[in-house]
């Protein structure tokens, strides 16, 4: 038998005292039996026997069961009034209209009957205030929707009845109105314009004030307007529709919120101590929330009974696949299969069908816990929430949820299956002779990445060697490059600012592709600045056949290309620091470098640390440089084999191994090495930055 307390509790953990008698006499026992001496303990719990034993005999239970009989007997009865009480009702009668006097007949027929009863039972209590509240504001609302409902019938009337002739007088006057209306304007703007002239106001105040006349203009000849009949009793139809509509149905909702906060505060009384719906249940999302009595929350929960064994499961088994079967095809990889099948189906599929058991165990879960929360609540004495009540909470508090759904599921499809399709394929043997059908290779990949053996071989260290020199230069260089152009455009001293912001933007501007392919002709061979240097230097430039040129190249034109969108963030944040700091640091004799030191770097580099950041992952990435400008060249099979160039960074190096030649699994190894080196230096850069040590990420 499970243990009761004495009181009862609220959801904000107000306490009541019960009035089930029987389960407080109880619950006093229980207590007792806890901080009684061994030699009591018998004695107590002969007591409590006793007492179940005489559970039906207890005398407030004998009342509670003559109080149900009665209750039975008064609904019964009262279906019988109320349809007495509705073929009264004067006819016709709109549906709204009627449904609120049967409302109202029904609660003051229900306070009448359960006012006797409101220290019996916590539910007559409920019952008695929550039709008090009704009876007591519904009458209200009634008389408001009659008299509306009249006032509109009336204005139809009259609309119908208007004088036409009456109404094209009243026109011509407002149209007379509308002409003098714009005199004024005309007359008022042009005196604002001498003022100007005369140096009295601003170019801001001559605006403003011209707004002020048009805004004037404009109410005048609209408050003119509503002297036309016509124009004033649509009006007020519009009104009154709108008090009809949305007017009583709000005010319908303050009862029913009324009502709601009466739920809350008004403890109910189980007998119950176990949550077992929770337990029986657990497979069927929505079960229990309807043996809960929460239809809204059934309902949305059987629709996740429908996706777990409609939907989930099925195609876990294989049931709905394409070439796979489920779980199983993810473990076999198509072994023994059809000749037209293919592992890497097999493989997606198998990847998706975890996902899709994945959401449905959560689901279960949180079926699970939604259910057990609330019983274990009913059992304190909180009450479920009621259809009006979940409603709402859902559009308020759940409201995030709802909207961020659809963005989670676009993320484990478009997001997660990739990635967790890349981790496995890298513990495959997918290479060019089993493009078709390969099976599970183990961390093979993995070993020959580490010891510089096999198809990766040194070749892997030696790019990750370039790809490292790449990143740092070429992202230091253009964040260097993009803060003194910024710093410079800053200064008050330098005129025509806008011509070099609109100059130094121009690589941003441009599409990198475009800037990118113009830069490898001119550095061609007989490209336009190798011609020229040749020329004037008499230097002979080979950026498309060293290596150590190209390089050197690549990085000062990723600076070019990169500096731009760096300025632009130092724009913004030098353009936003107070001019009072550098004059106080001016006071204290500064001079301008103490200046950029102490504060032009320090509040520039806070704002636009986490961006640097990216700006690192991003050319360590950066595929589109490299391809455009020499397809990862000049080439050295003796040093780089014939899979990569001496400018390939490892995102193009993957690229040639996966799309042009067809080591998916190596590749795919590879990309997990580098993406696990990009998250643990991303989250190093922005851990050690000041925006996130304030947590202002």
């Amino acid at each position: 038998m499970g243990k009761y307390n004495e009181f009862l509790y609220d959801d904000i953990g107000n306490e009541y005292a019960r009035k089930n008698l029987y389960l407080l006499e109880l619950a006093k026992l229980q207590s007792k039996l806890k901080i009684a001496k061994a030699e009591e303990k018998s004695k107590i719990k002969s007591e409590i026997k006793a007492l179940i034993r005489k559970k039906k005999n207890h005398p407030y239970n004998l009342e509670l069961s003559s109080y149900k009989s009665k209750e039975k007997n008064f609904l019964t009865t009262l279906n019988a009034k109320k349809k007495v009480f509705l073929n009264g009702l004067n006819k016709p009668i709109d549906a709204k209209l009627k449904n609120m006097n049967r409302d109202l007949f029904i609660s003051t027929e229900k306070a009448d009957f359960y006012k006797p009863y409101v220290n019996l039972t916590h539910e007559a209590a409920l019952a008695y205030e929550r039709n008090c509240i009704i009876r007591d504001q519904l009458p209200e609302i009634i008389e408001k929707y009659k008299t509306t409902k009249n006032e509109l019938t009336n204005a139809k009337m009259h609309l119908n009845q208007i004088d036409s002739q009456n109404e094209l007088k009243i026109k011509s006057e407002i149209k007379m109105f509308a002409v003098k209306q714009n005199e004024i304007f005309k007359d008022g703007k042009l005196k604002l314009k001498e003022k100007k002239h005369m140096g009295l106001i601003s170019d801001k105040a001559l605006k403003n004030g011209i707004i002020e006349l048009k805004k004037k203009r404009r109410e005048a000849i609209n408050l003119k307007s509503y002297q036309s009949d016509k124009k004033s009793t649509r009006e007020l139809i519009h009104n009154k529709k709108y008090i009809l509509g949305r007017g009583i149905k709000r005010e319908l909702n303050v009862l029913k919120s009324n009502i709601s906060d009466l739920r809350r505060k008004t403890p109910v009384e189980l007998t119950k101590t176990r949550a077992y719906y929770s337990v029986i249940t657990v497979l069927f999302p929505g079960l229990g929330q309807l043996l809960n009595r929460q239809l809204l929350k059934a309902i949305l929960f059987a629709f996740a009974t429908l996706f777990i064994y409609g939907i989930a499961i099925p195609y876990a088994l294989g049931f709905g696949n394409y070439q796979g079967s489920g779980i199983s095809g993810l473990i076999t990889l198509a072994e023994g299969a059809k000749k037209i099948d293919k592992s890497l189906i097999f493989m997606i599929e198998g990847i998706v069908a975890i996902f899709l058991i994945g959401f449905a165990v959560v689901l279960l879960l949180l079926s699970y816990f939604d259910v057990k929360k609330v019983e274990k609540d009913a059992m304190k004495g909180i009450r479920p929430r009621n259809w009006f009540e979940t409603y709402s909470k859902v559009g308020q508090e759940g409201f995030p949820y709802l909207v961020s759904l659809p963005a989670l599921v676009l993320t484990v499809f478009i997001v997660l299956v990739p990635i967790t399709t890349t981790v496995m394929l890298s513990f495959t043997g997918m290479d060019p002779k089993h493009q078709s059908k390969f099976t599970w290779f183990g961390i093979e990949n993995y070993k020959l990445i580490a010891t510089g053996s096999g198809l990766a071989g040194s070749v892997f260290w030696s790019i990750l060697g370039w790809t490292i020199v790449w990143t740092i230069c070429a992202t230091s260089l253009a964040i260097l490059v993009g803060f003194m152009l910024a710093i410079i455009a800053n200064n008050d001293r330098i005129k025509g600012k806008t011509f070099f912001r609109v100059v130094y933007l121009l690589p941003w501007a441009v599409p990198a592709f475009i800037t990118i392919m113009f830069f490898s002709i001119m550095f061609s061979q007989n490209g336009s600045i190798t011609t020229l240097l040749d020329h004037i230097f008499h230097i002979q430039l080979t950026a498309k056949t060293d290596p150590f040129y190209s390089r050197v190249v690549l990085i000062l034109l990723q600076t070019w290309l990169g500096s731009s969108y760096i300025f632009l963030l130092s724009t913004g944040v030098l353009q936003a620091i107070p001019g009072d700091l550098y004059e106080a640091a001016q006071i204290d004799g500064a001079s301008e470098w103490q200046k950029l030191k102490r504060i032009t770097i320090p509040i520039v580099l806070f704002q636009t640390a986490p961006l640097l950041v990216g700006q690192y992952t991003f050319n360590f990435n950066n595929f589109s440089i490299i391809y455009l400008f020499n397809g990862g060249g000049p080439f050295n099979p003796s040093k780089y084999g014939n899979l990569a160039g001496s400018t390939d960074l490892l995102i193009s190096y993957i690229y040639k191994l996966t799309m042009e030649n067809q080591y998916q699994s190596i590749g795919a190894a590879i990309t997990i090495v580098i993406s696990l080196g990009l998250m643990i230096f991303a989250f190093i850069g922005f851990k050690n930055s000041k925006a996130f040590k304030e947590e202002r990420l």
